[in-house]
């Protein structure tokens, strides 16, 4: 059960191409965020649809693969875990992120 104390699978499709960062060490990241929809009805019986986006990272050979297949608008699958992490701006000021650290990884749609 330990497996599932913090996982996150979505279904989604990239706003944007990824972001591909290569550190001195050889290592690679991609850093992009995905849309999911979830669709209901209103009182008023109309149809809304909530988009959330999800930022999501991926390390080394993860990272190659979506640098290679990956693209703004193509629909994909991410499993892997939450993390939250601050940082400090230019100005000083510090900043709160949640993150998907994928560590796994489905190319969904057309070719």
């Amino acid at each position: 059960m330990n497996t599932l104390r913090n996982k996150v699978q979505l279904i989604g499709n990239l706003g944007n191409d990824p972001e591909i960062i290569s550190l001195e060490n050889g290592k690679k990241i991609a850093k992009f965020s995905i849309a999911t929809n979830d669709t209901y009805k209103n009182a008023q019986g109309e149809k809304v649809v909530d988009t959330q986006w999800h930022n999501v990272i991926a390390w080394n050979k993860t990272a190659e693969i979506i640098e290679k297949y990956v693209e703004k608008g193509k629909e994909i699958a991410v499993e892997g875990r939450l993390t939250n992490r601050s940082y400090e701006t230019k100005e000083g000021e510090k900043r709160y992120i949640t993150e998907i650290v994928c560590n796994e990884l489905l190319l969904l749609g057309s070719k």
